[in-house]
């Protein structure tokens, strides 16, 4: 893939993840996706991946701002960043407890694709400033 396909691949990615498009962004990530999950473990293919869309949507509500994408000239490597606007709306285990609590959080993700698919996606973002905003 290119680098502009690349690109185009992550807009399709992260507009389907504003819209609350979950088949969207599964259609982008490959069957065997590796998912490194910010402070936790490594989870591998799209069906745990879909898994944890579902807890995500459960426990929070979020839209992404301000999404700046780079790609490497041959398009096999990718990041993303950009800032996380979301409210807690029911508690995740072993985090603070949730009542509605709005947040404001940058973050980021590190991307691989091949074969015109999201092959890796490790995210990151600041556990303690988002502990810090939802406890405040």
């Amino acid at each position: 893939m290119s680098r502009a396909e690349t690109i185009a691949l992550l807009e399709c990615y992260y507009a389907a993840f504003n819209a609350g498009d979950w088949a969207g962004m599964l259609d982008c990530l490959a069957d065997d996706v590796a998912h490194d999950v910010n402070q936790g473990e490594r989870v591998i293919g799209k069906d745990k991946f879909a898994a944890f869309l579902a807890h995500m949507e459960r426990c929070y509500k979020e839209r992404l701002a301000d999404i700046v994408l780079m790609a490497s000239d041959d398009g096999t490597r990718a990041a993303a960043e950009f800032v996380v606007h979301g409210a807690y709306l029911a508690t995740d285990e072993g985090l603070p407890e949730a009542n509605g609590q709005t947040y404001v959080l940058p973050a980021g993700a590190f991307i691989a694709v091949e074969g015109g698919k999201i092959t890796r996606l490790t995210m990151y973002y600041n556990l303690s400033d988002w502990t810090a905003q939802v406890v405040g």
